[in-house]
């Protein structure tokens, strides 16, 4: 027999059932499955995507790319530092920064904190501090001004707002002949920022770079450089080859040798959950198999009548990789459709629920941001629809081929 008249078989087949339609009933329930799977695997992905994305996002926006510093006794002539760092091709900038812990304390509350000293105008060209402040201007940290400027989170836990007066007291004691008493200083709240992650709005406020000198009594030193460079995947090596030219002697580190554990758990999330929700798709493409040996079985007889006029088994065989192959395809197209349409409005679904049932699903103070991102990668999409239309395909092989066995005698002998 010539022509493709298999294919419009098999694709009968699809919607035309048994006299009680429920094999039609099944292979709807199989594409259903497929479509479920695969859709849920696309949001599930561009989540973890969206999470590690705000996450390094957020990240280099409080610690920058990279840094140059000497822990035991900190960096003399930061200038000279700085101005050998940006004369590397690859380093944009370079910013000063001293690092120190204390206890803020306003009113009766009082909370543990670490204290950063900047440069406002340079702090600006090497992170996006900046761009996170929900009130006052980071500008407002002038020298001698003692102006402090909190993470959202920690001002809520000390209940203070801008205009405030806060205390920063120290362990470093004063000697005094009554004993010796911790040394404190008197700040002034001119900004709240809020980055996003509690570890950084909870426990991080910023001061001015001279104003944390005098406070821990660093003279003209400070904690260290932080560099802006061109490449952030490059930074290992950018900030390795400027502390060389510097003339060495110091300690480098990256954002991701400081967050490597975050990114590496990340990578790790990400694989088990696609093996586990490919285990998924796999459960709804057997389903197929199910499907196609009872429409083989209900089909007996038409199988019988296609080979007694010249059918060969080959021809029985791709009706119904047909068949299934037409149900792991629509599958796989609508559960594709329905992921890209999930994870491209996910944020706006996941406000609607908080909002509608009073319920948050990222807790900022267990988890590391508050918000639920996704981010919808082609490349994901595209690996997850070969692999479902790639299950779809072999679970129609052993249907088809029982089918293709069919002898036309033994199935019209009660006929």
């Amino acid at each position: 027999m010539s022509g493709r008249y298999e294919f419009w078989i098999g694709r009968r087949y699809v919607r035309a059932g048994s006299k009680n339609g429920f094999i039609s009933l099944i292979s709807a329930i199989s594409m259903l499955g497929i479509a479920i799977a695969v859709a849920v695997l696309i949001v599930v992905l561009s989540v973890v995507n969206g999470f590690e994305r705000e996450l390094k996002d957020r990240l280099l926006a409080m610690t920058g790319h990279a840094s140059i510093q000497n822990p035991q006794v900190g960096l003399d002539d930061w200038s000279v530092w700085a101005e050998v760092a940006e004369g590397q091709d690859d380093v944009t900038a370079a910013a000063p920064f001293v690092d120190g812990q204390g206890l803020l304390v306003f009113g009766y509350q009082l909370s543990g904190a670490e204290f950063r000293g900047i440069k406002p105008e340079l702090e600006a060209r090497v992170s996006g501090i900046p761009d996170t402040m929900l009130e006052g201007d980071l500008q407002s940290l002038a020298a001698g001004a003692f102006n402090i400027v909190l993470g959202i989170e920690l001002a809520a836990e000390l209940k203070a707002e801008v205009g405030d007066k806060v205390t920063v007291t120290l362990a470093e004691g004063i000697v005094t002949p009554a004993g010796v008493l911790p040394r404190t200083k008197r700040f002034t709240v001119s900004g709240i920022y809020r980055v996003g992650m509690y570890e950084f709005d909870r426990r991080l406020a910023f001061i001015n770079l001279s104003d944390s000198q005098r406070l821990f009594r660093m003279g003209k030193k400070v904690s260290g450089i932080r560099l802006a460079v061109t490449d952030i995947f490059d930074a290992p090596q950018i900030v390795r080859r400027a502390a060389i030219e510097g003339g060495g002697g110091v300690l480098v580190s990256d954002w991701t040798r400081r967050n490597v554990n975050f990114f590496r758990s990340i990578q790790i999330t990400k694989s088990i959950l696609f093996v586990i929700l490919l285990m998924v798709i796999a459960v709804a493409a057997f389903n197929i198999v199910s499907t196609l040996v009872m429409v083989v079985k209900d089909k007996q007889s038409d199988i019988a009548i296609l080979r007694t006029v010249g059918a060969t088994p080959s021809d029985i065989l791709r009706i119904f990789v047909t068949q299934g192959t037409v149900i792991g395809v629509l599958g796989t197209i609508a559960g594709a459709l329905l992921g890209i349409v999930l994870a491209l409005n996910l944020e706006g679904i996941v406000q609607f629920m908080e909002a509608a049932f009073g319920i948050k699903f990222l807790a900022a103070d267990v988890y590391f941001i508050s918000d639920l991102p996704a981010e919808l990668r082609f490349m994901d999409v595209f690996q997850i629809s070969s692999i479902a239309l790639v299950l779809a395909l072999l679970s129609t092989l052993y249907p088809a081929l029982r089918g293709a066995r069919t002898l036309p005698a033994e199935a019209l002998r009660y006929d």
